[in-house]
């Protein structure tokens, strides 16, 4: 059972008081011994040394009460840390080890403690302060390597905020035995409502997704108000030792405002709720039938073949580049044993959210062996890794504001069933039949390829504007020259026919068409113009399409934008396509983008 203490209700704490700061302002010493360590630790740390004469800890404190001081506050903390731990001697992971005040500690009570430290700074201070003898390897979590099973427990301690949060949990599953203690204390975001990445992972999110990775959540203790001081302390010390933080570590002032700045922000965040400290303590319960993590590129043919296996042809390490080589772009596999057994990717898009510049993730190459039972259930494969995506990345404060895709009937029952999406839109085509080869007297046509003159891409991009300011009161993905390029002209498999439409004698640009040709005839993949040049962009592709004798015309678009093709003529029918929205983690509610997308075939990443 989860034992969760509110330290809210602790009576007495209240702001740190600054112990002694007229003596201690007069300290300064000439060359600091943290100058090379990254800002702010550099900041921190050598003004702990001007106000006390020494370096410690340099966490957050834990202040019960408004009496005691900084080093007494962060002492507290490592004793309710370590009252977590086993009995020593037992084999515990420090996880960043900072300046290793902790690790010596737990050194000093018996425990076979080894640290990771992904700072090289760090690193050669606590071999210079330590020794080289002292048990710390330079490595990132990821990078450290070892036997399984080899530590009774794994802590973080002001570092998980650092590291991704699957990949935590997968290390610690492979780190632990049974019964092994994972702990984590530190900053988490509490809540968000605002579009942009946050710092902090989202502390319910966190608890949820250690639940999914067999991990038992004994204890949650809400350490906020306690440690929200720390600030208040941190504030009072760089304004008392200014001068000298300046000179000794050679900064400029600009750094401290910011840092300064940075602070009050951060105390006004745990003020209304937004940010808390807490500290975590899970048990490695289970292992689960199905492991969910990040896929690494190691793994990439581990997901050829299940595309293969689920779409009947190959993917191509070209397009899986093409699609997932951003660093923007994130894939989420399942496994059972060693075997990948589902995959969900998404990839980065950037888009105007009614107006604001945003990103977006497409969501696609989902997933699932069909040999796996428990594919619709809220325990398969699908659940784990869909819940897991959007709480990861989809949502305020993730990477990705909104998500999109475009799934079938039936996937989209399951993932509205079991509150993973919720349904904003569909998909409609239109078709017309070939027209006149004869030439349009007052336009003509200028083919884009790669080698375009700077004037061209200028021109590309003041399509989009002129369409960008049509759709201010929509959600549309960006169509720039950029996007052109990479989508159409980079793509490793489709061939695509771009159309520079202009007027005949003043070559004012009208629009742009994406053609693709295929059995099914001319389908216009996507077009960059003014919502009033469409019927003339839509006469082009006839024309076109009768030159090149396709069988006819085609366009696919969100319903809710069908009247702008409607006036062309043609026939309108819906097709078994879906546009969802994330409904599961925090973000802009599904009702709020209700058919307002503006999604064509281009959007997709197959067509």
């Amino acid at each position: 059972m989860t034992k969760l203490v509110n330290h809210n209700l602790i009576q007495g704490t209240q702001h740190y008081r600054q112990a002694n700061p007229v003596a201690s302002a007069t300290m300064s010493a000439p060359l600091s011994p943290f100058k090379d360590l990254a800002f702010p630790l550099n900041v921190y740390a050598h003004a702990s040394l001007l106000q006390d004469g020494k370096t410690g800890h340099l966490h957050y404190g834990l202040f019960q009460n408004d009496q005691i001081s900084l080093s007494e506050a962060q002492q507290f903390s490592a004793k309710l840390l370590m009252a977590r731990l086993p009995s020593p001697p037992c084999r515990i992971l420090a996880v960043d080890t900072g300046l290793g005040a902790t690790y010596s500690l737990l050194r000093q009570h018996g425990y076979d403690v080894h640290g990771v430290t992904a700072d090289a700074e760090q690193f050669t201070y606590i071999q210079k302060s330590l020794g080289a003898e002292a048990s710390i390897s330079l490595h990132s979590l990821e990078a450290f390597k070892t036997e399984l099973d080899s530590f009774d427990a794994v802590l973080f301690q002001e570092s998980a905020q650092r590291i991704e949060p699957l990949l935590i949990f997968k290390e610690a599953m492979e780190l632990l035995p049974l019964s092994g203690d994972l702990i984590i204390i530190g900053e988490f975001a509490l809540k968000c409502d605002k579009a942009g990445i946050g710092r902090l992972h989202l502390l319910n999110d966190m608890i949820a997704l250690a639940a999914r990775m067999g991990f038992e959540l004994l204890e949650h203790l809400d350490l906020s108000q306690m440690a929200a001081p720390t600030l208040d302390h941190r504030l009072q010390i760089t304004a008392i030792h200014r001068k000298n933080l300046l000179k000794d570590l050679a900064l400029n002032d600009e750094q401290l405002t910011q840092l300064d700045e940075s602070n009050r922000s951060i105390r006004k965040k745990y003020a209304r709720g937004y940010y808390g400290y807490a500290l975590l303590h899970f048990k490695k319960k289970t292992l689960p039938k199905w492991r969910v993590q990040l896929l690494e590129k190691n793994q990439t043919h581990e997901m050829f073949g299940l595309f293969k296996n689920t779409f009947y042809h190959d993917m191509t390490l070209a397009t899986w580049q093409w699609k997932y080589g951003s660093n923007l772009s994130h894939e989420i596999g399942v496994w059972r044993g060693n075997k990948l057994i589902a995959h969900y990717g998404g990839i980065a898009r950037k888009i105007l959210f009614f107006g604001q510049t945003q990103t977006a993730v497409q969501i696609c190459d989902v997933m699932v062996d069909t040999h796996e039972r428990g594919i619709l259930t809220r325990k398969g494969p699908f659940f784990l890794m869909t819940a897991t995506f959007l709480e990861r990345f989809i949502g305020y404060g993730k990477p990705y504001l909104v998500g999109f895709g475009f799934p079938n009937d039936r996937h989209m029952k399951v993932a509205e069933r079991h509150g993973l999406y919720a349904e904003v839109g569909r998909i409609v085509e239109f078709s017309w039949d070939t027209q006149s080869h004869l030439p349009l007297l007052g336009t003509r046509l200028q083919l884009i390829d790669h080698n375009q003159p700077e004037l061209t891409k200028t021109i590309v991009d003041q399509c989009w504007q002129r369409m960008a300011a049509d759709l201010r009161t929509a959600i549309i993905g960006v169509r720039d020259w950029q996007y052109l390029q990479h989508r159409y002209l980079d793509h490793p498999n489709q061939q695509y026919q771009i159309i520079l439409v202009r007027n005949r004698f003043n070559s004012r640009a009208r629009g742009i068409l994406v053609l693709r040709y295929d059995p099914e005839g001319c389908e216009i993949v996507d077009l960059i113009a003014p919502l009033t040049e469409i019927p003339l962009l839509i006469t082009h592709a006839r024309r076109l399409a009768g030159i090149r004798s396709a069988k006819r015309v085609f366009c696919r678009i969100t319903a809710n934008f069908a009247n702008c093709f409607a006036a062309t003529g043609g026939t309108q029918q819906k097709i078994d396509i879906h546009i969802p929205a994330n409904a599961w983690s925090n973000g802009p509610a599904p009702e709020t983008l209700k058919d307002h997308w503006w999604l064509m075939s281009g959007d997709k990443d197959f067509r």
